[in-house]
């Protein structure tokens, strides 16, 4: 079994933000797979289902972005999950926008998100899959809760697909072969 986490804030104040690129993977997995996500447990809204052969958890936290390794913690615990068996996806304002990152380990890269996961499991040593979302115009803090401009939005979209992409080849093939794959800018449409 598979947990992946999609990183986000709850409510719709925070919907569509640069944020909640986690949050809109989980929820087109779900759409993809036929899983509504209707779940709520592990301070989450959740569902067990299958991609492809495999048997996944699709996590969105619902303690708000900082907290969310509390969520993650109790769900690895419940399903007895190994560290080789965590994705995290998350936003990630170092990367040009549009851009992916997967990797099987590795500083937080000062997202807290990432940071209180690796500092409530005790290790860093879990697959993490970031998407760029531009390089932050003025507060960094301002700057993730801000939605997507129209030309923007076209970008994060394919990204978002793509990390879709890269998530179901993960479930089969790992972090070392996604890495070669997704990582790296978008093909040209």
């Amino acid at each position: 079994m598979k947990l992946i986490v999609g990183l986000g804030n709850p409510g719709p104040s925070y919907r569509g933000t640069r944020h909640n690129v986690g949050f809109d993977v989980i929820d087109l997995l779900g759409e993809r797979w036929g899983m509504a996500l209707g779940g709520e447990k592990f301070n989450a809204r959740f569902e067990l289902g299958r991609i492809a052969e495999d048997r996944v958890v699709l996590l969105k936290p619902t303690t708000y972005m900082n907290r969310s390794g509390r969520s993650v913690q109790a769900a690895g615990r419940f399903y007895k999950l190994e560290m080789d068996d965590l994705l995290v996806i998350s936003d990630d304002m170092a990367l040009p926008l549009g851009r992916l990152r997967m990797r099987s380990g590795g500083s937080s890269g000062g997202h807290k998100g990432l940071q209180e996961i690796v500092d409530r499991v005790g290790t860093d040593a879990w697959s993490r899959l970031r998407i760029g979302i531009g390089e932050p115009i003025g507060s960094p803090t301002s700057f993730v809760l801000t939605r997507f401009d129209l030309e923007d939005q076209a970008i994060i979209k394919r990204a978002q697909e793509r990390a879709a992409d890269a998530v179901e080849y993960w479930i089969g093939h790992g972090t070392d072969l996604t890495m070669t794959r997704f990582n790296g800018d978008p093909p040209p449409v």
